[in-house]
């Protein structure tokens, strides 16, 4: 019953909770439909509630909170206090759908278990490590500086987690090996890991660029923006909703479950076929990329709902690649769990990897509270 860990990922609309004894899970769901009419809880704050009244929390040694944004001050899980509190409360603007969900999360914890130390664990945190080049964009640096526009990148949890696990896997020093790591969600980014260091990373000052996603469209050119605006008369919340909500899988196809677009692709529909190759070119590009930067590649890894369960996303985003040593099995790539999908002897390991973001909040957050 003793040394538990409590993890609370508040998202937009829903709270996904797991109570860890060591790395097990002993309890855990998803509460979701928040704030929604006829849906869920009202509020963050209720769903928070009514999590921590059904839980059996005997020995609770800490809650761990993922927080989207921690801008450039955090860099590492914090141990929570007022001034984190407000720190966190001044990067709303940065991250305005998350952390406020993140904040309601905890200061209800806070209130209701006053004498459990709280961390927060940042996604951005991972990132910090970004050299100064791949952080800057070639904005004025002034207006960069007064603004805090930079690349903060994000997913970090989730690339920390896979990137560790993929040494594992391949029996490496994770000191030594140098991956990319390929988040692919309803969100999703892409990030160069170079002993066990974020060095690059697709998702930007927000989780808007980068990769083709769900619903976001991200990379595409600014000046659209201001066609937008100019031409179309749109106004700024309007083309946010647009790029942010009715971009991406769902812009191309109606819809925004890679599922129905392979299902779609399979039957013959050419908007599904075009968005199924409009994504994997971009991941494609990014992979390239990011060798570069690299240099020495020893492996990709492929997580997230779409990069563990879509075996044709795999195959296509790297086909053509055999000229870097870059390969794809077929018959391992249709397979399921942790594994290796490139063939024995290719140069550079493809592997898919199930994420667990919550398990790696509750590490960090153990590993802060054994620190303070």
């Amino acid at each position: 019953m003793a040394d538990r860990v409590l993890v609370l990922n508040c998202g937009s609309s829903s709270v996904k909770y797991r109570l860890y004894a060591g790395s097990e899970v002993v309890d855990g769901g998803t509460v979701e439909r928040i704030g929604e009419p006829g849906g869920g809880p009202a509020d963050h704050e209720a769903a928070v509630r009514g999590i921590l009244g059904s839980l059996e929390l005997t020995g609770l040694v800490a809650v761990g909170h993922r927080v989207v944004h921690g801008g450039v001050r955090f860099a590492e899980p914090t141990l929570i206090d007022d001034a984190v509190l407000d720190a966190v409360t001044g990067l709303v603007p940065l991250a305005p759908l998350h952390n406020p969900a993140n904040l309601a999360g905890i200061r209800v914890t806070r209130e209701l278990l006053p004498d459990v130390p709280q961390v927060a664990v940042f996604d951005t945190a991972f990132h910090r490590t970004l050299p100064e080049e791949a952080a800057t964009y070639a904005i004025e640096l002034a207006t960069a500086e007064r603004y805090g526009i930079r690349r903060y990148g994000f997913h970090g949890t989730s690339h920390a987690y896979v990137s560790r696990r993929t040494a594992e896997l391949l029996g490496r020093r994770y000191d030594e090996l140098n991956t990319i790591t390929l988040h692919l969600g309803n969100g999703a980014s892409a990030c160069a890991v170079e002993g066990g260091r974020s060095v690059a990373t697709s998702m930007g000052m927000s989780p808007l660029e980068g990769l083709v996603m769900g619903t976001r469209s991200g990379d595409l050119d600014p000046t659209i923006i201001f066609h937008l605006r100019r031409e179309g008369g749109l106004a700024v919340d309007e083309i946010d909703d647009l790029l942010n909500h009715r971009s991406g899988l769902r812009g191309l196809t109606g819809v925004n479950d890679m599922r129905e677009v392979l299902h779609r692709r399979s039957a013959g529909d050419p908007a599904a076929g075009l968005a199924f190759d409009v994504y994997c070119r971009r991941i494609k590009g990014y992979v390239g990329a990011y060798h570069a930067l690299l240099g020495r590649l020893d492996a990709i890894t492929f997580t997230g709902g779409v990069g563990e369960h879509a075996a044709p996303v795999r195959a296509a985003a790297l086909d053509g690649l055999a000229g870097w040593g870059v390969h794809v099995d077929p018959e391992r790539n249709a397979g399921s769990g942790d594994r290796v999908v490139s063939p024995e002897d290719g140069a550079v390991a493809v592997c898919v990897v199930h994420t667990d973001e919550e398990l790696e909040i509750a590490q960090q957050t153990r590993t802060a509270v054994t620190a303070a």
